[in-house]
C-alpha cells in the first residue's frame, strides 16, 4: 500500500497479486519496490513500480533477505532450497545475471549425496490440486521397496519447500525412507483462498488433502504401503494427533511434536488467544461445537497406533500440558508410547545437544516400527 503524505490518500500497488508480500525494499531512487513472496513451495523475488504492475525477477528456490546496491544496479540476497542451505547470490534488478557469490557449504556438501526433491501434484478435497515434495534416500533404487514417511508442516499457514535446520526432509530420507511433504489447505503460496480454506475446518478438507497425498505416495511402485509413519510439529503435531484418532490404522508409528490435543484447554493457556478465536469463530463458550468437532481428544477412544510424544516446557504457543494429556490417554489405553520432554526448550528444539537427542530418539522410534536399521 502506498500512502501519499500530502494528499492523505492510500492506494494498492498489488491489487491483482494473490499472495502475501514480504520484506518490501525501496530502490535508491524510490521509483520501485522489491519484495519476496511464496509461490507453490518456492519464494521468488518480485518488483513493482509506483505505477503498479508486479514482475517476477528471480524464480525458483527460496530467495530472501534482499538488499540493494547503493547505485541501484543489483540485488544481494540469500538463496536456498530443500536440499541445500543458504548461500549469498546477486542479480541485476531485472533478475538477469544471477550469480552465486559464496560457497561456504561447498566442502561439506561435496562429500554428501542429497537428492533434490521432486515436486508432484495430486487431487485433494473437492478436486483441488495439491502440491507436495517427494524426497528419496541416497543411492535410491527404484527396484526396491522403501517405507514411507508423511511429514506435515506447522502453521498451518506455512509450506514445505525451503531448507530447515530442525525438520529437514532430506535428513529423514537419508535414514532409508521415501518422504512425502504435502502443502495442503492452509498452506501459503497457493492463493489466499487456499490458505483461508482451513479456517474452522482443521479436520475437514485439509485432512482429506493430506490423506490423498498418502494414497498418492503409497501407490508408487517403490513404496512399501505396509510400512508407513507420519510426523509433524505444531499444526503438524495437531494433525498427527487427529490422524491418531481417525486414520491411525494406516500407519505403523506416529511422531507428535508440540501438537494441540484439546482445543478447549489450549485456548485457556496459549499465548496466542486471538488465533483460536479466529480459527473457531469465537470463544469456547460461544462456539463449543466448533472447538470440539475436530479436537483430537474427542477421538481418544480410537487410539491404537504407537506414538512418540515430544514437547518443551517453555512452549507458550502450545503449552506442554497438551502433550501430557495426549500421553496420558495413550498410556491409560495401553498404546505403545514414549514422552520426550525438554525442560529447556520452547515451541522449537534449538539447542545443538537437544537436537541430537531429538533426532536420535525420533529416528530410533521410526526404525523400531518400520524395521529399518540406522
Amino acid at each position: 500500500m502506498l500512502y501519499d503524505r500530502q494528499s492523505g490518500s492510500t492506494r494498492s500497488l498489488t491489487p491483482q497479486f494473490d499472495a502475501s508480500v514480504g520484506a518490501p525494499l525501496w530502490s535508491p531512487n524510490s521509483s520501485m519496490l522489491f519484495f519476496e513472496s511464496e509461490e507453490k513451495g518456492t519464494t521468488p523475488l518480485f518488483s513493482v513500480s509506483l505505477a503498479g504492475g508486479v514482475h517476477k525477477i528471480v524464480d525458483g528456490d527460496n530467495n530472501q533477505d534482499v538488499a540493494i546496491s547503493p547505485d541501484g544496479s543489483f540485488l544481494l540476497f540469500t538463496r536456498a532450497h530443500a536440499a541445500r542451505p543458504v548461500e549469498l547470490y546477486r542479480a541485476r534488478t531485472d533478475g538477469s545475471q544471477l550469480q552465486r557469490i559464496t560457497g561456504i557449504n561447498d566442502a561439506i556438501f561435496a562429500s554428501l549425496e542429497i537428492p533434490s526433491p521432486e515436486s508432484v501434484w495430486y487431487e485433494g478435497a473437492a478436486g483441488a490440486k495439491i502440491q507436495a515434495w517427494l524426497f528419496k534416500p541416497p543411492q535410491f533404487d527404484a527396484r526396491k521397496k522403501y517405507p514411507l514417511i508423511l511429514m506435515i508442516h506447522g502453521g498451518p499457514q506455512g509450506s514445505w519447500g525451503g531448507w530447515s535446520y530442525r525438520w529437514n526432509p532430506p535428513l529423514w530420507a537419508a535414514q532409508g525412507y521415501v518422504v512425502i511433504a504435502p502443502n495442503p489447505r492452509g498452506s501459503t503460496g497457493f492463493g489466499q483462498q487456499f490458505t483461508d480454506d482451513i479456517r474452522g475446518d482443521w479436520g475437514g478438507k485439509v485432512f482429506i488433502d493430506i490423506m490423498h497425498g498418502v494414497d498418492y505416495a503409497a501407490a508408487l511402485p517403490y513404496v512399501d504401503s505396509t510400512r508407513m509413519a507420519a510426523a509433524g510439529a505444531s499444526f503438524g503435531g495437531y494433525m498427527v494427533n487427529y490422524i491418531l484418532g481417525n486414520a491411525g490404522n494406516r500407519f505403523k508409528a506416529l511422531v507428535s511434536h508440540a501438537g494441540i490435543y484439546n482445543f478447549e484447554s489450549m485456548y485457556g493457556s496459549t499465548d496466542e488467544v486471538w488465533f483460536d478465536e479466529w480459527e473457531h469463530g469465537g470463544m469456547p463458550w460461544e462456539r463449543p461445537e466448533e472447538y470440539r468437532r475436530y479436537s483430537p481428544h474427542m477421538f481418544a477412544q480410537n487410539f491404537t497406533t504407537p506414538t512418540l510424544v515430544i514437547h518443551g516446557a517453555n512452549d507458550f504457543r502450545i503449552p506442554f500440558t497438551e502433550a501430557m494429556q495426549l500421553f496420558t490417554a495413550l498410556q491409560r489405553q495401553g498404546v505403545p508410547s514414549q514422552f520426550l520432554y525438554f525442560p529447556d526448550e520452547t515451541h522449537w528444539v534449538l539447542k545443538p545437544a537437544n537436537s541430537i537427542l531429538w533426532h536420535t530418539t525420533v529416528f530410533g522410534w521410526l526404525a523400531q516400527y518400520l524395521h529399518v536399521k540406522n
